[in-house]
């Protein structure tokens, strides 16, 4: 299909050639924000965090009977304290290797 061909197709479909760019360029704008908000890193580390914190404040909190049931080890606060480590590791990774959105080829 030549050029002129094309251009009077887009005309009468009420479309330009900078209508259907500006269009493209949202999408994919709109991809990689999706692609940000749907980072397993982000998901994964929120929930250590979270998880980790509850941990914690319970082994924080655990009676003595608690931890010589463990054989003495307060396991509840190593845990947490664990669960926190790769809770911000995840989220530190994510904010220094964000994730990028695959460029795609422009076609002319």
């Amino acid at each position: 299909m030549s050029q002129a061909e094309n251009s009077g197709r887009s005309e009468r479909s009420g479309y330009s050639e900078q209508d259907v760019q500006r269009e493209v360029t949202e999408l994919e704008g709109k991809s990689a924000t999706a692609a940000r908000i749907f980072d397993l890193r982000r998901i994964i580390g929120g929930l250590f965090v979270l998880y980790g914190v509850i941990v914690t404040i319970t082994g924080i909190t655990d009676s003595q009977a608690a931890i010589d049931k463990a054989q003495g080890v307060n396991i509840n606060l190593w845990t947490g304290i664990g669960m926190l480590v790769l809770g911000v590791f995840f989220l530190v990774w994510l904010k220094l290797r964000p994730i990028q959105a695959p460029e795609t080829p422009k076609s002319e």
